[in-house]
């Protein structure tokens, strides 16, 4: 059993400039856990897999294509590979989401 603790995981470095800790990486799998303080958004980018945003603490917007709504907690968004996508915390509270890549 491995258990990891996001607290005590080290940010790694991104273009997005901020705080992303990689909390599974296997088997062509891979789960990002990001914080999105105020003001901050991920830069538009697309991804060539399939990737599902869930939201686990505040609000803000998501991004896909021509597409922008608003998502709050317990929200999972599906974004489909080399679709510009990104998520933009547009409150006072940080926005903290999964980021989950698993190719089918």
């Amino acid at each position: 059993m491995k258990i990891i603790e996001i607290d005590k995981t080290q940010p790694f470095v991104n273009n997005h400039n901020i705080d992303a800790r990689r909390i599974y990486n296997y088997n062509g799998a891979e789960i990002i856990h990001m914080t999105l303080h105020p003001g901050e958004s991920l830069k538009t980018h697309s991804t060539p897999v399939d990737v599902a945003f869930y939201i686990l603490e505040g609000s803000g917007l998501v991004e896909i294509g021509e597409e922008t709504a608003p998502v709050e907690v317990g929200a999972c968004v599906e974004s489909l590979k080399d679709i510009p996508h990104r998520l933009i915390n547009n409150t006072e509270k940080p926005f903290k989401f999964l980021v989950i890549k698993m190719p089918k």
